[in-house]
């Protein structure tokens, strides 16, 4: 529970989004960042800014954490990406703590000088094996992964096909390197056909990037790659897939969507993030040949330019893909499935209603941002952290609740997170009502 209280909330603390500040205006690069402290504070003091919050003992099931005023809470988590449950895994812990006394805790250089490891080395040979590929090339974080893929490949006569809610990591690294950019409806492979098609009619000369993800976050949903890696081959276009929230935690053996749809080892790219499912920082691109592992090695500057992964990261990170792809690996996906089906059942159960396919991703719709921040500032004091998003990382008017399930979750977790997450929402249903009412029947009601 939270010890923290809240007096009225006032309206610009319940509308705006983080956009109206992207492009600020004036010369002072630093004085415009004002507006946007101005309204976060405003939120913040109201007790609707959910973010930046800290945990204090790690993402277990139940846990402690404080928002960032230091105002402290505990409750059931369903707001930390550890969906196997691998953080607080006993023999990921003690790979760690021996690698430590072996190499200590820092790689001290980057992967194309001496920032490799013999853990690193094992690494990335087993990915490589685990997704039926060629080479793999490590990078400290998957947001690096992303963005180094996409950067290191495309130069700015090139193109890029996107799925319009690819990851920001995705997105940036399109920007950073071409204006040649196009955006495709989710999951629409057509209307990637047709973008292609029109590509191709002016342009036969220069690369496209075909770039999609396994499991997409907001809206727990997947693409048919089957049909976008052969519309790729048909245009002479290149597939990436980000496998970020998949790869580990679903299918039978935990090849995630790609493993679901058959396309092991036929995937052009594969792009990935260890931090959801493999219990640390860092990233990876699978490829189906050495030269371009290589060629990404030293022209993709986040594996160029970056300290390698530490030792104790690649040494867990390999220990994790060994019990993934063990039969304790396969119960632990299984204990996770299970969750997954409770939650949405009980959700339903309870009025509530929720986005795409199982996964280990189940986001709760809301609605308004104004009703969503209503029920994110009841949250800490009935005890749940769960994970506001809200637009623009989402459309306007669908904010949601995106939690987050792990394998250690109880029967009795899911069932206390959906009766605080319903009477946060019916608490912040009655506060909308009431400020929405005329000014004569506010009184009347005060």
């Amino acid at each position: 529970m939270s010890n923290a209280t809240y007096e009225y909330v006032p309206d610009a603390a319940l509308t705006g989004s983080m956009r109206d500040f992207r492009v600020p205006g004036g010369t002072d690069l630093l004085a415009r960042t004002e507006g946007f402290f101005r309204w976060q504070n405003t939120r913040r003091q109201s007790g609707v800014w959910p973010f930046s919050r800290a945990t204090q003992d790690g993402p277990r099931t139940i846990c402690q954490a404080q928002d960032d005023r230091g105002i402290g809470m505990r409750g059931v988590n369903f707001a930390s990406q550890d969906y196997l449950s691998m953080s607080s895994h006993p023999q990921i812990k003690a790979t760690a703590l021996e690698v430590i006394e072996q190499c200590g805790v820092h790689s001290a250089g980057s992967p194309a000088l001496v920032g490799n490891t013999s853990y690193s080395v094992a690494l990335e040979r087993k990915i490589a094996d685990f997704l039926k590929m060629e080479d793999v090339v490590l990078y400290p974080t998957g947001w690096a992964a992303g963005f180094g893929v996409i950067k290191g490949l495309v130069r700015s006569s090139d193109h890029i096909v996107m799925d319009m809610l690819s990851h920001a990591c995705l997105q940036e690294g399109a920007h950073a390197a071409t204006h040649n950019i196009y955006q495709f409806r989710p999951l629409d492979n057509d209307y990637c056909r047709r973008l292609l098609q029109k590509i191709r009619a002016k342009d036969t000369e220069n690369g496209i990037l075909v770039v999609t993800e396994g499991l997409f976050s907001m809206d727990s949903d997947t693409p048919n790659l089957v049909e976008l890696q052969e519309l790729c081959h048909e245009f002479n276009a290149t597939l990436v897939v980000d496998v970020a929230h998949d790869l580990g935690s679903l299918g039978e053996d935990g090849r995630g969507h790609i493993g679901i749809q058959n396309m092991l080892g036929k995937i052009d790219i594969v792009m990935g993030s260890f931090s959801k499912t493999f219990a640390s920082n860092g990233g990876f691109v699978a490829c189906k040949n050495r030269a371009v592992k290589e060629y990404l090695r030293f022209f993709s500057s986040p594996a160029t330019f970056s300290n390698a992964m530490s030792p104790m990261q690649a040494a867990c990170v390999l220990k994790a893909f060994e019990i993934i792809d063990s039969a304790e690996g396969k119960e632990r996906r299984q204990r996770m499935m299970n969750n997954v089906l409770m939650l949405r059942q009980t959700l339903r159960e309870a009025g509530m209603d929720y986005y795409g396919d199982p996964s280990s991703i189940v986001c709760v719709k809301m609605g308004t941002e104004g009703l969503a921040r209503l029920v994110s500032r009841r949250l800490p004091e009935l005890g749940l952290l769960a994970n506001l998003v809200e637009f623009p990382a989402v459309p306007k008017g669908a904010a949601r609740f995106r939690m987050q399930v792990m394998a250690n979750h109880t029967e009795a977790n899911i069932r206390d997170a959906v009766e605080r997450l319903k009477l946060a929402k019916q608490m912040a249903e009655t506060e909308m009502a009431e400020r929405d009412a005329p000014p004569m029947l506010q009184r009347a009601v005060a």
